[in-house]
């Protein structure tokens, strides 16, 4: 049931929508119809009307040439002044037409500051000239373009363009492709006001080019001439506006379609495939992979400083995971080697040999997979496989004939002429993935590919990257959350911390021996800083852990103890009960459930975390806020020196 309007609200709101709306019905009621036919094809009306849109054409080519590069600016481009530039830009859009007019006249007319020169130097005398009603109607307009414009640009994430970048696009192909066609809608909706904005200017236009008939009289100064002598003329010319306003406006209603986004659900019309297509076409059977470029080497060294500072070398071949903690530089590193960002910068890159440190990103050859995959919304599966080879000046043909073998390794070749939208978030990652392969990087980029993912999905394309990244032949690097995730795909973990790194070593290693309480929780165990002494471990803060065996080397190091390997209780161990050595007091903060296992988060003189069975959890009456002593055997406390 739809709710009733307040009063407080309704009235107010029809006098303002009566208030807007007189004006506009005393022109239509005053509006001489029977003769409006023979006012309306008058050689004046004509003239001006001819005159008014060739003016306002000229202003929309002018303020697409001039206001598109400066909305861009002002929306992708941090610059001393920026705000100032955007009140200068809004400014317009507030004078009084009169002083837009005297403003004009002082910057450009034959005194003006630069019209004094052009007229000295060239000749040339601007006002009271058709090319003076063009700029008067452009000075007043052009902000219409560049404010909507703006606000299409500051809501399209620049992660589009920056993947398109790392694809091969250069800076003005990836604006001509990706970005134009992306804020088309407001792009349109942009020029469509400065067109109407610049077709019913007056204020500025009578006072920079005066009111010559043929010359500068346009539609808006018909009018005001007409007022003096023919009001009823005045009406019908004013209902010609009129008409073409609400033309514009109707144009522009909510009914035009938004700038498209990637990573919507497919319609009913395309539904998902179920988990047995899926699986099925996971695993095509195809010609072999296209490209022998692909089987040079390229292995990977680099030194990034900055706000994340880390070091690799890495053979060919290498899957490297980059595992941390939120905020810890992950991203920041991948876009540090991308070139994309100023806050960490790769000192030294080289690719298989090649130095690209100082190579613009769309030249370094590396491509990037960013969280969502990014796939551009106005292509179809096939295009956007297509598109780092198109980039990198391929043939059509050859370039689609290329990505249509990638989807089709990928298992989803029958997908290629779909557009994202119509794509699961399995297949549209397994597209991401086969454009960054199919654009022959020497470096891939994955910042976190699996984590939108539900687990059927994620095992899918968990399998399909383990498959094509066996024989990639370059490094790729891995932004990763998920510890299953580590250790299946990467032959070496980057473990970064406060952008530092704090491990870099094979999965096996990093299990063995974790540098980090962090580490070690990610793995799955509790861990804590310790000093280690002759007989125990003092962990800082009045808690200690007594080992079966004193450590080897007394110094700093971490103290492991295994989930399984801590016991709970409702009541104090005591000698006939347990034997443990390491008991502590404390109360139940939260359960979780992991597969067929429960994990209690225990509050004590440490927090600690135990696991146990769903069946021990009933018996003990565990819940969030129960009481409960917790143990752990000497024998099963660890300690990793540093």
């Amino acid at each position: 049931m739809r709710a009733r309007t307040p009063l407080t609200l309704a009235i107010p709101s029809a006098l303002a929508a009566g208030f807007l709306f007189l004006p506009l019905a005393g022109v239509l009621t005053r509006t001489p119809w029977g003769s409006l036919p023979s006012r309306l094809t008058s050689g004046e009306v004509t003239r001006a009307l001819i005159l008014s849109l060739t003016v306002s054409a000229y202003s929309l080519a002018l303020s697409l040439a001039l206001g598109v590069p400066l909305a861009w600016l002002l929306a992708r481009v941090d610059f001393p002044g920026k705000a100032l530039v955007r009140s200068l830009v809004m400014l317009p859009m507030v004078l009084p037409p009169t002083v837009a007019g005297v403003a004009l006249l002082q910057g450009y007319g034959r005194r003006g500051v630069l019209g004094s020169w052009l007229d000295e130097w060239f000749g040339v005398t601007i006002p009271f000239t058709t090319t003076a009603a063009v700029m008067a109607s452009t000075f007043v307009a052009m902000p219409f373009l560049v404010i909507s414009l703006e606000g299409a640009l500051s809501g399209l994430h620049p992660r589009y363009e920056e993947t398109a970048t790392s694809l091969g696009s250069s800076p003005l192909r990836t604006f001509r492709t990706i970005t134009l066609p992306m804020i088309a809608p407001g792009l349109f909706a942009g020029a469509a006001l400065c067109w109407a904005r610049a077709l019913g200017e007056f204020g500025a236009t009578i006072t920079f080019a005066g009111n010559l008939p043929g010359i500068t009289q346009t539609l808006p100064l018909q009018v005001y001439l007409l007022l003096q002598d023919d009001p009823e003329g005045a009406t019908a010319v004013s209902l010609l506006l009129l008409a073409i306003a609400t033309a514009v406006l109707l144009t522009l209603r909510g009914r035009w379609p938004q700038t498209p986004t990637a990573g919507v659900r497919p319609s009913a019309g395309h539904p998902e495939p179920d988990t047995a297509t899926a699986v099925h076409h996971a695993v095509p059977e195809g010609p072999p992979r296209p490209g022998p470029a692909r089987t040079t080497p390229h292995p990977l060294r680099t030194t990034v400083t900055g706000a994340v500072q880390a070091a690799l070398d890495a053979p060919a071949g290498t899957t490297i995971a980059v595992v941390g903690p939120n905020g810890a530089g992950k991203t920041t590193l991948l876009r540090a080697l991308l070139g994309l960002t100023h806050r960490a910068t790769a000192d030294t890159l080289t690719l298989g040999g090649q130095d690209v440190s100082s190579a613009p990103p769309h030249r370094r050859r590396i491509a990037w997979v960013p969280q969502d995959g990014a796939l551009f919304p106005h292509l179809t599966a096939l295009a956007n496989t297509a598109y780092g080879l198109r980039a990198q000046g391929t043939p059509k043909g050859r370039a689609h004939a290329t990505a249509q073998q990638w989807l089709n390794h990928l298992g989803i070749g029958h997908l290629a002429h779909r557009r994202p939208g119509l794509l699961s978030g399995g297949q549209a990652q397994r597209v991401a993935l086969a454009r960054a392969l199919a654009a022959g990087p020497h470096l891939l980029l994955l910042d976190e590919p699996l984590a939108a993912l539900d687990q059927s999905a994620r095992a899918q394309v968990r399998h399909a990257l383990r498959t094509h990244l066996a024989d990639f032949p370059g490094v790729c690097l891995i932004v990763t959350h998920d510890p299953v995730e580590a250790v299946s795909l990467a032959d070496h973990v980057l473990v970064l911390e406060d952008g530092r790194t704090t491990q870099y070593a094979p999965p096996a290693e990093l299990a063995r021996h974790p540098r980090s309480p962090w580490v070690a929780r990610m793995l799955g165990l509790n861990a804590w800083p310790a000093e280690a002494t002759a007989d125990t471990l003092d962990l800082g803060n009045g808690a200690t852990l007594t080992t079966a065996d004193p450590p080897p080397t007394p110094g700093p190091g971490l103290a492991v103890i295994a989930p399984e390997a801590v016991s709970l209780h409702t009541t104090r161990p005591t000698a006939t009960t347990s034997s443990p050595r390491n008991v502590w007091q404390g109360k139940i903060r939260e359960l979780t459930a992991q597969g067929s296992r429960m994990r209690v988060l225990v509050d004590a003189d440490l927090e600690i975390v135990a696991e146990i069975t769903p069946a021990a959890a009933v018996e003990l009456r565990l819940a969030e806020g129960t009481p409960v002593w917790v143990t752990a055997k000497a024998t099963e406390v660890g300690f990793v020196p540093r």
